[in-house]
Order: C-alpha cells, then structure tokens, then sequence
C-alpha cells in the first residue's frame, strides 16, 4: 500500500467517524531534509497521526500546529530552520540536518469534492501516469486573486481539476509551469510576482505504483511479492503450473494467473517491469523472446551469467540483433551484490536494484557518493526561512 492510498484509509475512516482532519504537507525545503515536497501527514482533532513529513523530528510541534489549525478553519505555513545546527540542537528541534522546511497545514472540509485529498483521489483512482499537482503555499505583501492552498491538477491526458481559479491572473502562468514541469517529470518551486508581492506554489509530480510482472511462482517468489507490496507496486505473478499460481500463495500480489507456455507469445505488451523466476530455461526463453519488443524498462533474469549467454544464443538463432534489443533493460544475474543467499535477502537485492533503476541512481554506498543524497530542487528564489519556529520533539 502506497503512503497516499494509507492516507486515504485513513481518511475514509475520520471522516465516516467525523472526526475533524488537518492534512499537513511538505511543500518546500532548502538543503538537507529527511522528507521532500510531497511528503504528508494526517491529523485528526485529537492528535491521532497517519503518514510523515519527517524521521520524527518534526511530527509532535507539527501536530499542535495542525489542531490548532483545524479549530481556527484556516491554512497555515509553517517553517523550521536547522541551518545553524548550534542553534538548532540547543533551541529548535534538534534537527542536526542543516535545512529549511516548510510545511503546510490546511484544515480538510468532508463536503468539499476538491480538498486536497479528495484531489489526490481522482489522480490515484486508476492511475498509470504521471501527474502534477500545483499548490500555493506563500504569498507575501500581495492581494492576490490567489489564495493558500489553492491547487491545480494536470493529468497527464491534459485535463486540469482543482480550486485554482481560472480567472486568476496568474492560472495560466501556472498551467504552462505545470506542462513543463510533468513533460520533464521534474518537481519545482515556482515563484511569480503579484501586485507588489511574491506568489510562491510548489509543483509536485506524481508517480504512479511500479507495476511489475513476476514470470514464476516458486517459493522464493513469495517473500519478493511480500516486500514489493509493501512499497505499494502493483504485482502481478504469472505461472504455468496451476498448482502453483494460486491467489492463495501471493495474497499481496494483485493478481495470480496462470500462463501456460504456449500463450506467452499472446499476453499483451506492456510497460510494466519484469522478473524471469520460473527455474524453467523454456520458459524463461519464451517469456524473454515475448519481451523483446516490448516497452519493458526493466528485465530481470535469476540465474548465472552462463545461463543468459545461453539463451541469448538461442534468442539470437530467430533474432539476430537480440542483444541490441535487450541492451540496458536487461539485468542478469538480477539484483545488487548485497552477498544474498536466502529467499528473503534475494528479494531484498532485487527489490533494491528496481529502486536504484526508478530513480537513476548507482546504488552502492551513499558514503561514497560526493552527491547529496537527494538532488536540489528547481526554484525561482531561494526559501527564505520567515518567522522560524522552535519545534518540540513530543512524540
């Protein structure tokens, strides 16, 4: 189950109890942070929490802030300041991260259909694109047609939902931001002049689940479907053998089918990632031939090297340049070297090098990185960390 999907549990549930709700949002950061825009937090009038928008740090002074904010009926931002850590460690929240966040924390109305996780909702129903979602979080000495809070939704079919007002001077500024910001599925923050002040909106993209197909349905598969439904993908486990691929065995995955040999050729491509686990070098034949041409953005094949040189062999006899097809996409022997021997660690270095492909990194040690561990966000201005609070660790 996804963070949002977890947040909309809960949600559900507050408001058929009808307890009163504040949703606390990441929507800026300036140098390290744990958590990056996007990250949420629900508070329900009595202190319960779902989600985070820290490691700890910041959740007990943010839940305070988010009660009172469901009693005064209005949106609030809130900034905590660690970027002079003697001061932070002694005063503030102890933070020892040297970087500015600012939260948003919005009072949620039940009836409203564009609350913001209503919103969120209509992008989640169903999702199998990107989106960007565009929320006003600051604005200062202006009077303008915007007000906190305010969002747009872009689809990635180009329809647009959301409380920004197209009669807002500023909607279609905001709109072109968002397309170019979900053509490059990159995340910004965005900062317009309005009157004689400064509108700033957060320009968040979301990504939907991994769906990943595993071919195989053998024991050390389940552990594998266990964690990658933890991290809420989409997993589907495919199978020959019905004795094997039984719903009842891979009750995380969202489906369990059975495949026999001759239909591979007839399942319909998709972009969904892929993992050979059959222990059946005909299937994994059949299966890899299938994938050539697919959009697949990720192959992996367990086994040996020797067994993949095998096959490309083989692959090769029908399609001479198989090798070229596969190229980039295809992982063999599949997963980091993390030494993995038991069915749990294998499926803790597959899952982990799916990772490191999603989001273009190396994987190996951060130690050994002279990156950050996230990269800096696009911004127009730097975040100017007004009217600092000092958070109190309270959980």
């Amino acid at each position: 189950m996804t963070e949002l999907q977890r947040l909309l549990l809960a949600y559900d549930e507050h408001r058929a109890a009808n307890h009163a709700c504040a949703l606390a949002s990441v929507v800026d950061v300036a140098g390290s942070a744990y958590r990056r825009p996007g990250a949420r937090m629900l508070v329900t009038e009595d202190g319960q929490l779902t989600g985070a928008i820290s490691g700890g740090c910041l959740e007990g002074d943010a839940r305070q802030r988010a009660r009172r904010t469901i009693r005064q009926g209005r949106p609030t931002v809130v900034t905590y300041d660690s970027t002079d850590p003697d001061d932070d460690l002694q005063f503030g929240a102890a933070l020892g991260c040297q970087g500015i966040v600012q939260i948003l924390l919005e009072p949620l109305d039940f009836s409203d259909p564009d609350n913001p996780l209503e919103l969120l909702r209509r992008w989640a129903d169903g999702v199998e694109a990107p989106a960007v979602v565009a929320t006003v979080f600051s604005m200062t000495g202006t009077q303008a047609s915007v007000q906190m809070g305010e969002r747009l939704l872009l689809l990635h079919d180009g329809t647009v939902q959301g409380t920004l007002s197209t009669g807002s001077e500023l909607h279609a500024t905001i709109l072109a931001d968002a397309r170019a910001a979900l053509n490059a599925e990159q995340p910004a923050t965005r900062q317009y002049a309005a009157g004689a002040g400064v509108v700033r909106v957060s320009l968040e993209i979301l990504r939907p689940p991994v769906r990943l197909s595993i071919y195989g349905a053998g024991n050390d598969v389940q552990p594998l479907v266990r964690l990658a439904a933890s991290l809420g993908w989409r997993v589907q486990v495919l199978d020959g053998r019905p004795a094997q691929a039984q719903a009842t065995r891979f009750p995380d995955a969202e489906q369990v089918r059975v495949l026999p040999l001759a239909e591979v050729e007839a399942e319909p491509h998709d972009a969904r990632f892929a993992l050979l686990m059959t222990h059946n070098y005909y299937y994994d034949l059949a299966v890899l031939r299938h994938l050539l041409h697919a959009p697949t953005k990720y192959i992996g094949l367990l086994g040996p090297r020797k067994k993949y040189e095998r096959l490309l062999t083989d692959l090769q006899q029908q399609q001479p340049d198989a090798a070229e097809l596969l190229a980039g996409r295809l992982h063999s022997p599949i997963g980091l070297n993390l030494g993995a021997e038991t069915p749990e660690e294998i499926a803790l270095s597959i899952v982990a090098e799916i990772q490191a492909v999603l989001a273009g990194r190396p994987a190996g040690f951060l130690r050994d990185s002279p990156h950050p561990i996230h990269p800096p966000l696009h911004a127009d201005g730097p975040l100017i960390a007004e009217g600092r609070v000092d958070a109190v660790c309270d959980l």
